[in-house]
This record gives C-alpha cells, sequence and structure tokens, in this order.
C-alpha cells in the first residue's frame, strides 16, 4: 500500500484520469478533478478565516457530495459531519459541544440546522453542486472573509475528524481523530481487503458515521480504487445499482445485509451479471446463518470485521480467501495491535475471556476534554474497548459482548450475542435480539426480540426449547417477543439497551 499520513497526501494515490467518486445516473469526479476540488476547497476556506484544526460541521444528505465535501475539507481543516435527521435541540448541542467555526449545509436543503447556527452564530456555507463537474464537485459560497491562524494542508498531527460517541445513557462523548489516525485506518482496510485501481465500492452507509466514511470513502480513494456514492441504504434500488454499477464490493452494517439477503433470491439474476469479489460486514455481529446465508446467495466470500469510532474503524477483520474465514468470529487483528486484558490490567493467555483492548497509529489519542473518561479508557498504553472476548488458537478474535450489555442473571452472566447466535440459527428466525429484562429478585432475566422469515411461523416454546438444546437454563430466555422489525439507530445497529422498557417488557 502507497504511504500516506494525511488526507491530502491520500488523495494523490489514484492516477489522475481514473474515476474516484461515482453516483447512479451521474459522470464520474476523476482523481484529477478531486484533488483541484480538495486545493480550491482549501483556499476558499482558508478565504473564509477558516484552517487548520478549525472545525466544519456539515448536514449533507448521503451522496457524493457529502464524501467529496469530507475529504476535501478534511485536506485543511476539522471535518465534523452531523445527521441529517437531528432536531434543533440536537444541533443545538453538537454545534455548541464542538465550538464550530463554520456549518455547511447544501443549497435548498431546508434543516433546523441553519436557524441554529443564525442563533449561535455559526456562519452557514451553502454548499452548490456542480452538476456538470463529475460526481461530487461543488462550490461553497457564503462565507464572510477572514484570517485563518494555519493556512494550507493539515499536517499528521492535526484533527480530520471528530464524531461523539453514542453514549447510551450518559452525554456523548468527543472522539478527535488525527490525520495519522484516519489513514492508518483507510490503509489497514486496503491492505485487509487487498484493495486497488480496479475495485469500486457501493457505499450505502450514512457518511456521518465511520464505517461509511472511513471502510467506504477513504479506504477506497487510498488504495486508488473508486467510491459509488448512493442516496443511502434502499433495499428496493440495492440491485439496480449493483447491476448498473457492477461493484466490486460493498460494505454495511449486519440489518442492511439481512433486509438485502430476503430479496437476494429474486434477484438472482442481476447478482450473477453483476458478480462481487467480496462483501464485507461491520459495526455490529452477523449472525453465523446470514453468513453463510450470504455466501451461498452471492458466491462470494462475507468478510465479518470488527470496528469502532475510537479506533477509526477497524480493528480486526475475517481476512480473504484461501485464508479461513470464521462464521461469528471476527477476525484476526487488522491494523492495531489487539489483546485482550484482565480485570487487574494484565495481558491474559490464548483462550481466556477479559476484556478486548487495543493500540495502535488508527487508535485516538484521548477523548476531548474529559479526563475523568480518558481515566477509565486508557491503561498502560492500550485503549480499553468495553468489549469482552477471546483469542482463539488461530489468534481470531471471538467477542462474547459489550461489557454493559452483559446480562447479569442471580449469579450468572449471559453473553446476548450467544443467544443472538443459537436463536438465529433456528430455520424460521430472520433476526434476533437478546436483550436483559429488569427483575426484582435477580437483577435481570433474558429477553429475546426476533423477526420471523417472511411465510414462517414460529411459538414463544418452540423457540425457547431450540436454545434450551443448546444452552444452559439460565440463558434461555423467559421471554420471547416477536417484531415485524427490531428498532435500530440511525446507523443501522440494533439498539439492545434500554429495548425492554422501549418495548415495555417487564419480567
Amino acid at each position: 500500500m502507497p504511504e500516506f499520513r494525511t488526507v491530502f497526501e491520500l488523495l494523490q494515490v489514484g492516477e489522475a484520469e481514473r474515476p474516484a467518486i461515482r453516483a447512479p445516473e451521474r459522470a464520474p469526479l476523476t482523481y484529477a478533478a478531486l484533488r483541484a476540488l480538495a486545493e480550491r476547497t482549501v483556499a476558499t476556506l482558508n478565504g473564509f478565516g477558516i484552517g487548520r484544526g478549525d472545525r466544519v460541521a456539515m448536514v449533507l444528505p448521503n451522496g457524493p457530495e457529502m464524501a467529496a465535501a469530507f475529504v476535501t475539507v478534511a485536506a485543511g481543516a476539522t471535518t465534523a459531519p452531523l445527521n441529517p435527521a437531528y432536531r434543533a435541540e440536537e444541533f443545538e448541542f453538537y454545534l455548541t459541544d464542538l465550538k464550530a467555526r463554520a456549518l455547511i449545509l447544501p443549497e435548498g436543503f431546508e434543516s433546523p440546522a441553519r436557524a441554529v447556527a443564525e442563533r449561535l452564530g455559526v456562519p452557514v456555507l451553502t454548499l452548490v453542486p456542480e452538476t456538470e463537474a463529475g460526481a461530487g464537485s461543488f462550490t461553497l459560497t457564503g462565507g464572510t472573509p477572514g484570517r485563518a491562524l494555519n493556512l494550507g494542508y493539515a499536517e499528521p498531527e492535526d484533527v480530520a475528524l471528530v464524531l461523539h460517541t453514542s453514549g447510551t445513557t450518559a452525554r456523548p462523548k468527543i472522539v478527535p481523530l488525527t490525520q495519522t489516525n484516519v489513514t492508518a485506518s483507510a490503509r489497514h482496510i486496503g491492505a485487509t481487503l487487498e484493495l486497488g485501481p480496479q475495485d469500486a465500492c457501493l457505499n450505502i452507509m450514512p457518511l456521518f458515521h465511520i464505517h461509511g466514511l472511513i471502510a467506504a470513502v477513504l479506504a477506497s480513494l487510498g488504495a486508488g480504487g473508486a467510491v459509488i456514492c448512493t442516496p443511502g441504504f434502499n433495499a428496493l434500488k440495492f440491485f439496480a445499482w449493483l447491476d448498473a454499477e457492477r461493484p466490486t464490493w460493498y460494505t454495511a452494517v449486519p440489518t442492511m445485509h439481512q433486509t438485502i439477503l430476503a430479496r437476494a433470491e429474486r434477484n438472482a439474476e442481476i447478482i450473477a451479471r453483476a458478480p462481487l469479489r467480496f462483501i464485507r460486514s461491520s459495526s455490529a455481529s452477523l449472525p453465523a446463518q446470514a453468513m453463510r446465508d450470504m455466501e451461498a446467495a452471492f458466491g462470494a466470500p462475507v468478510l465479518e470485521s470488527y470496528g469502532m469510532t475510537e479506533a477509526a474503524h477497524q480493528m480486526a477483520s475475517n481476512p480473504l480467501p484461501p485464508r479461513p474465514r470464521k462464521p461469528g468470529i471476527v477476525g484476526l487483528p487488522a491494523g492495531p495491535e489487539v489483546a485482550i486484558m484482565a480485570d487487574d490490567g494484565s495481558i491474559l493467555p490464548q483462550g481466556e475471556i477479559g476484556e478486548v483492548v487495543i493500540r495502535g497509529p488508527n487508535v485516538t489519542l484521548g477523548y476531548e476534554a474529559n479526563p475523568e473518561a480518558n481515566a477509565k479508557a486508557f491503561h498502560d498504553g492500550w485503549f480499553r474497548t468495553g468489549d469482552q472476548g477471546m483469542l482463539d488458537e488461530d489468534g481470531y478474535l471471538q467477542l462474547t459482548g459489550r461489557l454493559k450489555e452483559l446480562i447479569k442473571r442471580g449469579g450468572e452472566q449471559v453473553s446476548p450475542l450467544e443467544v443472538d447466535g443459537v436463536l438465529s440459527e433456528h430455520p424460521a428466525v430472520a433476526q434476533a435480539l437478546c436483550f436483559g429484562i429488569p427483575h426484582k429478585v435477580l437483577g435481570e432475566e433474558v429477553g429475546a426480540a426476533v423477526v420471523l422469515r417472511e411465510g414462517m411461523q414460529a411459538t414463544e416454546r418452540e423457540l425457547r426449547d431450540h436454545v434450551a438444546k443448546t444452552l444452559a437454563d439460565f440463558k434461555v430466555p423467559r421471554k420471547v417477543v416477536f417484531l415485524a422489525e427490531i428498532p435500530k439507530g440511525a446507523t443501522g445497529k440494533l439498539m439492545r439497551i434500554g429495548l425492554a422498557e422501549k418495548l415495555g417488557v417487564t419480567a
């Protein structure tokens, strides 16, 4: 893989006339045009008094302009992408917390962010697409002339991207990721997937999320390949995009894969016509059965990987053939060093269960202005992920659950992932999510939310008996709730914490 330590250096990799950014029914943006756009964007921001280290919030819908804005603004400032679906109060919190120096909004886009920014005195820059110039090309208007303290292109230690952790109960924490962090992660993903100029990723992930930004956009561009930017996940359009765009791979969260899988059989001709080199899954646990079904439907290897915001996405991944991929296991360390830590801070041997810890060039140096969180998160140079797991005899990482999501029933600990996996093996189950139900005596009881396959049936008793064949009695769900859809977060991740309350399930 080529060496690069900043986003601007990463953009120099691709051959001038090759497509860098593509989009359905749009002419592609070449690498030469993308590099020129980066130079123009940095000069424009500098002219508005925005330079290295200054934070530019972005509220842009998924598509080529969002991808282009992310990489070109990151070339000379700090990007802060926000979910366009936020309400006014949320925009107020994030813009204030980020100390944003500017907000980018697309031309003609109705968003409460505009009024919030004006009230807070944050300058609004309007992104105007240049539709004739190739997918993603744009100009920025509306800023007032100013003098930036740090002009030009970002240095390796400068912050490229700031994101908030998705706090389940506590206030979200700011994760600053340096140019070195994000480019190291792009390089790691490129090496794992053996990406090259011939590759094109179909991006269906939201681009306010680390998974889409780093795995789909930055890793593709860092390998000199292309990213095909769709308006976002749409199961009804996915196969048409596959047919028209002929990507070599796509990356998504398990809920998206499972929705695509449900429509694969009726689109078998397209799958045969537009073969994929591989499929990547990350950001949540992919049930082993879903992986096997995907591989059968697409005739391509499915690589489950393990990522988190604090690691600029990728930490471990299953490798490409001929090396083995293990269903239900997140693979080999793929970038940072990965170890398992005991409660006392010592590193455990292979085969022992403890907390997954990481260290490496892609790992954040710490949460912003949060000494308490940093004291908990870092130990002896290692970042504590909050995930529990073990390294098997081949060095593959097996996760047993989020430490805060483990169900503590009486004196026993139940790994929700283990129960999810067993439920997912039942032929009638399309999706399963195990969760804790508060219990006066035991502390917690085990519950499960299940989505059945189309046209199939199963009773609560049947599913409980199915789990009891494999797992100890204390792990068998006491309540099984049948749903048409399991509640998901903004990025498509299933919401385990607080699910009992949300569904009104009591012990």
